[in-house]
């Protein structure tokens, strides 16, 4: 019988209230600034024609998804489709960006790219992750410049316990080959210049020539590290004592002038972070772009190359220039972005041509994350995870209300969370969170005791099938807790035939109805 119900589309359309297109509204997209301007007048040259606009129930979902890493509840949901205010998605978009749950899911996505990791290969400690973590995140919930939050990383000296950003020295990890003689593998100066170039710049470094990589290692030449009394402290400084940089090249070519006893990295971060660098302000803009759209303008985000070229540079030049006039603003090119057309197109192609894609013609369908998905489960059916870290001391358990996107420390053991793709933390590169469907995953969510055990004994379930005074009351509370909008009418009808035939313990049909609409594209992926 649940075949029936999957076989019966419930959930191949996402519509509001009174639906008359599923995922879009009618009418071609109109340009609502010069995001959109950009964007549209290259899909015109290309002959590539946009997606409609997304409708209101699926804007609702994806902002909430790509914001805040949550799915709105269902009352959420019904007062947005019911508000008529014509700025209710940017009404709705300054509330998402003021959440907690905004700095725990773009915490998440930093402490992927900076490797906040107690365990093995980066090695950082739980009480080093902690202080790592805790500085990540108030820096997102306070906003901080992003010119800013890069300078506080690339010159921090302290204890890794106590001053988080010294954990972006401590972070790195290289085979043992690659370091110079006598440094541990990761704390020499090339496996720094690495993980600076990737984070900073979005670029290979391995694929530089080599007196190019020496020329921006030198930089990092006098960075020390010495023990305390305190097991597995460390203090990160700059050691004037080892020899300074005979020649320090900064990527662009030009030599650096270092004063005697000036700490190198401070040069460097300056030159970095000043408002005419060629890498600093276009690879942070590409990278959130990719992360609101799918993919990057130069894609991947991380490997900007001169024969890798951006899909529009007029708009990655535009957006790297209202981060610089918006004194690095990150939160400003978010609005900028999800307030655009361009974002808000439906996910339905309306061209099949293969540039369509690449020039951000539509949406494109994207699994949830690993984090992301097992915390819509568990909203749905107010279930918990159980959350502990073995290895290293001390043994870690976390509070059942724990939600996964606000894990601090990639060691945190989790089958479901390596099942489904979350990145390893050791290289920062955005490749490492796999978010490709396999056949192990469908069916842990198909067939697995852990999920079918989440929606059997969900009171929170059982109280929405159960409550409401209309035939239609159980099944509109279930499609806006799981969907985000209100069933079809078609829905309403396949789904009400199938309860009926249950008789009068409809409880069991209201789980098999669940589980289709949680084992349904609509459910699993962002659109």
């Amino acid at each position: 019988m649940r075949t029936l119900l999957m076989a019966a589309g419930l959930s191949a359309a996402a519509t509001d209230r009174s639906p008359v297109a599923p995922f879009e509204q009618p009418g071609p997209p109109v340009a609502r600034g010069r995001i959109d301007e950009l964007v549209f007048a290259k899909l015109t040259s290309l002959g590539i024609q946009p997606a409609n606009p997304c409708s209101d129930a699926v804007f609702l979902r994806r902002a909430y998804l790509d914001v805040i890493g949550t799915l709105p509840t269902a009352e959420e949901a019904s007062q947005f489709l019911a508000d008529r205010d014509p700025n209710r998605r940017g009404v709705l978009i300054e509330r998402l960006l003021v959440r907690d749950d905004f700095a725990d899911y773009w915490a998440l996505k930093w402490g992927d790219l900076l490797r906040v990791k107690s365990e093995f290969p980066i090695n950082l400690w739980p009480n080093a992750v902690q202080a790592y973590a805790r500085w990540i995140r108030t820096a997102v919930r306070d906003n901080k410049p992003y010119d800013q939050f890069a300078r506080e990383l690339l010159t921090a000296s302290g204890s890794n316990f106590r001053v988080g950003p010294v954990n972006f020295y401590r972070a790195v990890e290289s085979p043992a080959q690659t370091a110079a003689p006598g440094a541990a593998p990761g704390k020499d100066p090339r496996s720094i210049a690495v993980a600076a170039a990737l984070t900073f710049m979005g670029v290979r470094f391995d694929k530089w020539p080599q007196e190019r990589q020496d020329g921006m290692s030198a930089f990092f030449s006098q960075v020390g590290y010495k023990g305390t009394s305190e097991w597995k402290e460390e203090i990160v400084f700059f050691d004037s004592q080892k020899p300074a940089p005979a020649v320090a090249v900064f990527p662009d070519g030009r030599r650096a002038k270092i004063g005697p006893g000036e700490d190198p990295r401070r040069v460097f971060a300056a030159w970095l972070t000043a408002a005419g660098n060629p890498w600093f302000a276009r690879a942070i803009v590409n990278r959130v772009w990719s992360w609101f759209l799918g993919r990057g303008i130069i894609h991947e985000p991380d490997d900007i190359r001169p024969d890798n070229p951006p899909a529009n540079p007029e708009l990655l030049a535009h957006l790297e220039g209202e981060l610089v006039r918006s004194g690095y603003d990150l939160k400003h090119i978010y609005r900028l972005i999800l307030n655009s057309q361009t974002y808000q197109l439906s996910s339905i192609p309306r061209s099949a041509l293969r540039q369509a894609a690449a020039n951000f013609a539509y949406m494109p369908l994207r699994r949830l994350d690993a984090e992301v998905l097992i915390d819509a489960i568990d909203q749905v059916t107010g279930a918990t995870e159980q959350y502990a870290s073995a290895v290293p001391e001390p043994y870690t358990f976390l509070p059942e209300t724990q939600r996964s996107i606000a894990l601090s420390d990639g060691s945190i053991n989790s089958a479901f969370l390596d099942l489904f793709g979350r990145p390893g933390r050791d290289t920062g590169l955005e490749s490492e969170r796999n978010n490709r469907v396999t056949a192990e995953q469908r069916l842990h969510l198909l067939n697995s005791t852990h999920i079918q055990q989440k929606i059997q004994q969900s009171a929170k379930l059982r109280a929405l099938v159960q409550g409401g005074t209309r035939p239609r009351d159980a099944a509109d509370r279930l499609y806006l807790t799981i969907l985000s909008r209100y069933p079809t009418e078609d829905e309403l009808k396949t789904a009400g035939e199938y309860i009926q035939r249950a008789g009068s313990n409809k409880w069991p049909a209201a789980v098999d109805l669940v589980w289709s609409l949680m084992n349904s594209a609509e459910f699993l992926y962002r659109h």
